[in-house]
């Protein structure tokens, strides 16, 4: 995985500050994790969002999810629509091993809820995918559980982007994809809140690409002869988007910012085509949601007409994520040689 970001390109995307590491891992708590299948046969993996420190399950999390474009394969965003709340890790994986990574997630809380004296007697694990089968033996379906507890076992703040995890095996825009992850701070009021986001990026056409207004995309499938540009001449794909925020916000509102995550993908190029799936998925850690609780509770959020800062932050935190899951990406070839270029190699060739 090459370590350039966007940035080291000299390409800054929109005017908001970004936090420490520029990754969703900037919202106090939150922690990231990764474990990744490398062999000749398999190019996948799993990617783990541990929103907080505490048991989820005990204290939920506010949580919003929104769907564009619904050709994906997820779970628990019924529970999620309807309730408000998140209770588990969110696991990233490959399209034919969600019913494995929510297996290995029920597990994981089974252990996590015995060994903290918690009555669990149901659960609702969110499970997010992509599907990389140009580049992995889907059917295979090579990631089990041990691989998910891996993956929490290493969750760090400064975690790795690029064709790593679940972004191993990914394509973006008919480059090599991956996992990339970009934040926002914005002030209210006199405070500082951050909004982080982490993508699964394996979505659009080459052609369309678009950095920084200039459609670089048709300029590369204009040069190259490989496979992935004269194939792929439809947007499809799909992008898993995975928001944090420590603003008081409602879920009704949460759903509303990470809507603008979408004008980050059309900045990029993409228009969502037909066999397209882009699945945004937030949570909020400005409060807790005790599983016990018995009486009403208050709770505080931010005022409606103060929203406009917090969905500029969410689009241009797209737009960066989506770009460093691809320039910090190398090369991949993959199974059955299903080679993919990566965009950091051709930023380089176009600057000379």
């Amino acid at each position: 995985m090459k370590s350039k970001r966007i940035r080291d390109y000299g390409i800054i995307v929109g005017e908001l500050p970004p936090g420490h590491y520029n990754k969703i891992t900037d919202v106090a708590g939150v922690r990231v994790g990764h474990c990744t299948i490398d062999t000749d046969q398999h190019k996948t993996g799993v990617t783990v969002i541990l929103p907080c420190e505490q048991n989820i399950f005990a204290e939920k999390l506010p949580a919003a999810c929104f769907v564009w474009n619904g050709f994906g394969k997820t779970t628990g965003l019924v529970q999620v629509k309807e309730l408000g709340t998140l209770e588990t890790p969110i696991a990233l994986t490959n399209t034919l091993n969600v019913g494995l990574m929510q297996d290995a997630l029920v597990e994981y809380m089974v252990q996590r809820c015995r060994k903290d004296g918690v009555v669990m007697k149901s659960i609702n694990p969110v499970v997010g995918e992509c599907n990389d089968s140009r580049l992995n033996d889907i059917c295979h379906r090579a990631v089990h559980q041990e691989h998910l507890f891996a993956a929490i076992e290493w969750a760090q703040k400064d975690f790795a982007l690029g064709d790593i995890g679940a972004g191993k095996g990914t394509i973006c825009h008919g480059l090599k994809g991956g996992i990339g992850s970009a934040s926002r701070l914005i002030e209210i009021d006199g405070k500082i809140y951050t909004i982080g986001l982490l993508v699964q990026s394996n979505h659009g056409r080459m052609a369309d690409l678009t950095i920084a207004g200039e459609n670089i995309g048709r300029v590369i499938a204009q040069q190259t002869q490989t496979e992935a540009a004269m194939q792929q001449a439809s947007d499809k794909g799909s992008i898993m988007m995975i928001a944090a925020t420590d603003l008081p916000v409602s879920e009704r509102q949460l759903e509303r910012i990470l809507k603008r995550a979408s004008v980050g993908l059309a900045r990029l190029g993409s228009f969502v085509g037909h066999g397209s799936g882009e699945i945004m998925i937030g949570f909020s850690t400005a409060r807790r949601i005790r599983y016990d609780e018995q009486a009403v509770c208050s709770m505080e959020v931010m005022p409606e007409n103060k929203i406009d800062l917090a969905f500029r932050a969410m689009a241009e935190c797209a737009e960066e994520a989506v770009l460093d899951s691809m320039c910090c990406a190398d090369a991949v070839t993959g199974f059955e040689g299903h080679h993919v270029d990566c965009l950091s190699d051709w930023l380089e060739r176009l600057k000379k």
